[in-house]
């Protein structure tokens, strides 16, 4: 005779052969439904959808593009014209934006035909930021500053270089002696200003924000600030974690 135990065990599995699971027939199950990471619906974007804040003086020029390009897959671009006191600038955005504005004291918002669509929510937001900055530009312009930190490191503005030719009429030059055998000269880029309040300071001016960092940056390569003695090339408020000195 079997034990009570081992006999209801043999029972259940007597009657889970008779009765066959829903697993084992997986044709007649219902389909599992798409899972997601996340449960909360998608929203539109917080940073393109705000208004841009146009201040007087500023004209905003949306102008769409041409007839014959409307119908040419992805070709279509829409140009936007922001002139201000200092500086004029155009500025092609993608043909699925729009902007609206109901009058030109009012502020302008940026919208997309299809916020659903992975690439249009994702340039929502680069696009008004981009907007911003060419109005702040042109109002009020950009600066950077670049701190020379190291013995010996300083800069001066110069009219004329020696290593690089001048590649537009009244172009200026950084000259750069940061521990070098020879001087660093670079061309100012159309647009910026330089200055030196300082022997080791170095103040850009410009309207276009994008411009005026890459030359920053450009600056910056030819020391990049380094942790152990934290000599280098900053730019703005930038800072480096010092580390200890690796002894043997």
């Amino acid at each position: 005779m079997l034990p009570r135990t081992r006999w209801r065990c043999l029972q259940c599995s007597l009657t889970a052969i008779a009765k066959p699971s829903t697993s084992v027939l997986p044709s007649l199950q219902p389909r599992a439904a798409p899972r997601h990471f996340s449960t909360s619906p998608r929203t539109n974007s917080k940073i393109g959808g705000a208004p841009l804040s146009i201040p007087s003086g500023v004209t905003f020029d949306v102008i769409p593009p041409p007839r014959l390009l409307r119908n040419a897959v992805g070709k279509e671009t829409i140009t936007v014209n922001i002139k201000g006191p200092l500086a004029e600038i155009s500025y092609e955005i993608p043909g699925y934006f729009s902007i609206q504005r109901d009058n030109p004291e009012s502020p302008a918002v940026l919208a997309v035909e299809n916020a659903r669509i992975r690439k249009q929510r994702e340039m929502w937001g680069t696009v008004r930021a981009y907007l911003q900055n060419h109005i702040t530009g042109v109002s009020e312009g950009h600066n950077a500053i670049l701190r020379l930190v190291g013995v010996g490191y300083r800069a001066t503005i110069e009219d004329t270089a020696t290593t690089v030719q001048s590649e537009y009429e009244g172009q200026q030059f950084v000259n750069l002696k940061v521990g070098y055998s020879h001087p660093i000269e670079l061309g100012l880029p159309k647009g910026v200003k330089a200055s030196t309040p300082q022997p080791t300071r170095i103040l850009l001016e410009g309207p276009e924000k994008e411009v005026l960092m890459q030359f920053a940056a450009n600056i910056r390569k030819w020391r990049v600030p380094e942790p152990y003695k934290g000599k280098g090339i900053f730019v703005n408020g930038e800072t480096i974690k010092l580390k200890n000195k690796k002894i043997k």
